[in-house]
This record gives structure tokens, C-alpha cells and sequence, in this order.
């Protein structure tokens, strides 16, 4: 059913590409909650803008959205939500999300209002999208404390991106609002539920998704939770639409099947125009899509991919995805990313526009404090830039040194480098430890030491952060803390 529907969204979407900045008005409706049109800054219309970005990738209903779309987001008219899901079955979001989360910014940088909403009560059941079994049961308890989580993460980026990359020159910013599903769905009836919402879903349409289909005629079979829940989904939009008046829901590729399910429930119940827009799906090298489920999930909160971690990880993107990506990943101007590539042409080996692409992105999700540890953290590793040691907090030597052990010691008068190396464990009892060091197999603060007996000096062996980064062999790291170091005695 819906194969042919999504081709003509398909070519509708890749017309705008070539469409003049001016797209053709035609009769949307008007918001009634906010009677005061909002002034837009006069550009090209938002879909075809993130169209040539890449970043609207598919639109539904096709005919509906060609005739109104463009209109009803046209610069002038009164703001439209949007909104976008996000189910909170770990507690971060990570990369594979954040398309989603450029194009509720998009969004609000066009004047409209966005919903974050994250499903603390959907993601009890799981999504079965693209899943060959029954997802993990979340316990309430731990979807609760994610849901949490993820409205912080939500909340932050919302911030950042305000404070950092929004100038606010005589433009609006639609406003953002982080919602937890949980809020509504877990005070509903079943009896009430089904009532409200079964008879405008027909199963044909619900059995006739791939998912589904698969699922059905496989060993593990579907559960009815499994099944019910882009029903869930589609109640989330109508939900929206009547309290928040939500006519737009985002989502990734992989979503389409429950945007339409969200599209016929509130079409139906309603009579409105709703429409559903896809960005793509962030995937691997391998072209695996990243996430948890996957393994290969880059997250958005520091306590589990740090800001240096993050960077460094769009700073290695290669040469075939950085420009693709600094079209969906940041808020430069075309022109200037075209700038960016010609640079990057006369001189990759300096890597331009992956550290462009990468201080961008961290600079969004971590803040600017977030990309200057990274940064520092950078230089220190790979250019063994002792200053950029020296000033590291032992947060961030232990986000550098991940896998590192982390040892706090009293520094005794006298302290030598084999002492050091022995209490940190880095080294063999005996004669083998004592010519590690003598032939060379041991640095301090990127500074190889060969004499054994040398006694530790403030300054060199021990930073004035009271830190010591001990190195054995080529990979083998230790972050040493100093105690009870006066104040004094740091400031040498």
C-alpha cells in the first residue's frame, strides 16, 4: 500500500531540490491556538533548504504535502509543530539520533514550534522495527530513570544550540518543549484506549507492515505488545495534535510505517491534514546502522562517549561522507561548506573539514566547554602538548585514559621514578621492571625517563594539577594522582 504513495514523496522531495527559493503557497490551514503571525527571516522554504541538505529524506502523504507543505512552513505564515520521538531504551541518546534532532532544529531556526518527546511508556514495549525478536523487557523502574535522562539530554541540546548557534537577529525561534509520553499513556484505560482508538486503525494496515510480516511468519512469532505498538505511537500524535497542535511528526528512515500509522489515526479522528517527514539513518563505514543494538552506538552524554571521544570520531570520518555530513550534521551555509571542501581539496593532509565537521558537532552537544576539553585533550595525546597535560582536570584525564588505571599515591620525600613505577603496578617486580626503565620503555608526561633512581621533581614528573601521566611500553597508561600536595608545592 504504501510503496507507491512513498516513491511519489520520493520524487516530489527530489523536484524541490531544483524548485526556485520562492515555493508556490497553497492553502494550508492556520494554527488556531496563536492568532499573531511570527516574521521569518525571507529564504528559501524550509523543505527545500533541508532537501538540498539531505536531511528530508522522505514525505507522507505525498499529494497532501506537495499541495500544502510548503505553504503551511512558508516564512510569514503562523508557526507549526513538529515533533519527534525518542524512546529512552538506554540513557543517552546518541549519533544515530541526532539527525533527528537537526531537523526539529531546522524547525525552530524557520520560526516553528518543535516537541521532543521521549517514551517513557513505549519503550516498555519496544519497537519492533527492523527487528528480527522480541526486544529485552525494560523494567519500569530503569525506563522511568532513562526517560529522565534523555530529557536532560534533549533539554541540553535545545540550550546549546540557542547559546551557541542561534544569532536571533530579527528572526524568531520557535519554542522547544521536551515531553515524556509516560504522562499521558500510563493514566489511560485499556478499555479506554481501545475505545478512543482501535476502531479508526484497521488491521489490514497494521498486519500489511514488513516488520510485521516477517515477524509473523517467523519461529518467534510477534507479541500483542510488539503489535499494539505503533498503535501507541499513532495515539502519541493524536495526543499532540490536540494539546500541543502538532502537524508534523519527524522521524528516521526506519520509522515511516508508524508515521503513517500517526497519520491516519489523527487524519481520521480529527478530519486535519497531518503530515510525517524521514531523515536519514546515520550507519557505519560498514554501513551498519549505529545504535544500541548494534554495538556501535557513539552516545551524547559525556559519562559514556566523552567530548574528546565524540570529536575524535568525526574528525576520522573520511573524505567520501565529511562534506554529506557537514550538510546534516551543522548549521553552515552551503556556500560556506562548498568553501570548506576547496580548502580541504588544496590541503588534506591537514584535515580541514573533518575538524570543522567535528568541533561543529561538539560544540552542540557538549557546549563550548565540551569542545575545548576536547581539544585539549587532543593535544595532549597526539601532540604530547605537556601545557594541555598540565591544565586537563582528572575528569578528563580519565575520559582520555579510559581503560586506564586511575591510582592516587602520597608523595613521600625522596620518591623515585622506580618507586613511582612499582606503587602504580606498571611495572615487573625485580630485575626486569628496573630495565624497563633503564632501556627506555617509560615516559612521565610524554617525557621518557631512563634512571631509575631519579627523584620525582614538581614541574616535570608532577604537574601543578598534582597529576602524573606514567606511560609503559607503547599503549599501557596510568593516571597517578598526587595527595596531600601543598598549595605551594603545586604552583611550582
Amino acid at each position: 500500500m504504501a510503496a507507491p504513495a512513498l516513491r511519489a514523496g520520493r520524487r516530489w522531495l527530489f523536484g524541490l531540490r531544483a524548485a526556485s527559493p520562492r515555493l508556490q503557497a497553497s492553502g494550508g490551514r492556520r494554527q488556531s491556538h496563536d492568532q499573531r503571525p511570527q516574521p521569518r527571516a525571507p529564504a528559501k522554504g524550509l523543505l527545500a533548504a533541508q532537501v538540498e541538505r539531505g536531511l528530508f529524506q522522505e514525505i507522507f502523504p505525498p499529494q497532501a504535502a506537495e499541495e500544502q507543505l510548503p505553504g503551511l512552513l512558508e516564512a510569514g505564515r503562523l508557526p507549526v509543530t513538529a515533533y519527534c520521538g525518542f524512546d529512552p531504551t538506554a540513557d543517552s541518546l546518541h549519533v544515530g539520533h541526532l539527525l533527528a534532532v537537526q531537523g526539529l532544529l531546522h524547525f525552530q531556526r524557520a520560526g516553528h514550534d518543535v516537541v521532543a518527546l521521549v517514551g517513557g511508556a513505549t519503550a516498555r514495549l519496544g519497537d519492533p522495527s527492523g527487528r528480527a525478536k522480541e526486544r529485552e523487557v525494560l523494567p519500569e523502574e530503569r525506563a522511568r530513570e532513562n526517560a529522565s535522562s534523555l530529557c536532560r539530554g534533549l533539554q541540553r541540546l535545545f540550550d546549546n544550540h540557542r547559546e551557541l548557534f542561534w544569532s536571533g537577529e530579527g528572526t524568531r525561534l520557535g519554542r522547544a518543549t521536551v515531553l515524556d509520553n509516560a504522562s499521558w499513556l500510563e493514566r489511560e484505560s485499556v478499555v479506554g484506549f481501545l475505545c478512543a482508538v482501535g476502531g479508526h486503525l484497521r488491521m489490514g494496515t497494521l498486519l500489511s507492515r514488513q516488520t510485521c510480516k516477517a515477524r509473523l511468519s517467523s519461529p518467534v512469532g510477534m507479541g500483542l505488545a510488539e503489535f499494539l505498538y505503533p498503535a501507541l505511537q499513532a495515539y502519541d500524535f493524536l495526543h499532540l495534535h490536540r494539546h500541543h497542535g502538532c502537524r508534523v511528526q519527524l522521524g528516521g528512515a526506519d520509522q515511516i510505517g508508524n508515521i503513517m500509522s500517526g497519520h491516519d489515526l489523527v487524519s481520521k479522528v480529527t478530519g486535519e491534514d497531518v503530515f510525517g517527514i524521514t531523515v536519514p539513518l546515520v550507519t557505519s563505514t560498514t554501513g551498519d546502522k549505529l545504535g544500541k543494538t548494534a554495538g556501535n552506538a557513539v552516545w551524547l552524554n559525556r559519562n559514556r562517549t566523552s567530548p574528546f571521544e565524540l570529536y575524535q570520531y568525526f574528525v576520522r570520518q573520511p573524505d567520501s561522507a565529511v562534506k554529506r555530513y557537514l550538510k546534516l550534521f551543522t548549521f553552515l551555509p552551503l556556500p560556506e561548506i562548498q568553501h570548506i571542501m576547496e580548502m580541504h581539496a588544496r590541503e588534506p593532509e591537514k584535515w580541514g573539514a573533518q575538524k570543522r565537521l567535528a568541533a561543529e558537532v561538539t560544540k552542540l552537544v557538549h557546549g563550548k566547554a565540551g569542545l575545548e576539553s576536547a581539544k585539549r585533550c587532543t593535544r595532549a595525546l597526539y601532540y604530547s602538548d605537556i601545557a594541555a597535560l598540565e591544565t586537563m582536570s582528572d575528569q578528563e584525564l580519565q575520559e582520555l585514559f579510559r581503560e586506564a588505571p586511575y591510582v592516587e599515591l602520597m608523595l613521600e620525600p625522596g620518591t623515585t621514578v622506580l618507586d613511582l613505577c612499582r606503587k602504580a603496578n606498571a611495572i615487573l617486580d625485580g630485575p626486569r621492571g628496573h630495565c624497563d626503565i633503564t632501556s627506555g620503555g617509560v615516559s612521565i608526561n610524554h617525557v621518557k625517563v631512563t634512571d631509575p633512581d631519579a627523584v620525582l621533581v614538581l614541574g616535570q614528573h608532577i604537574l601543578s594539577n598534582g597529576l602524573s601521566l606514567l606511560r609503559t611500553g607503547k599503549r599501557n597508561y596510568y593516571v597517578v594522582k598526587w595527595l596531600q600536595l601543598s598549595h605551594e608545592e603545586q604552583k611550582c
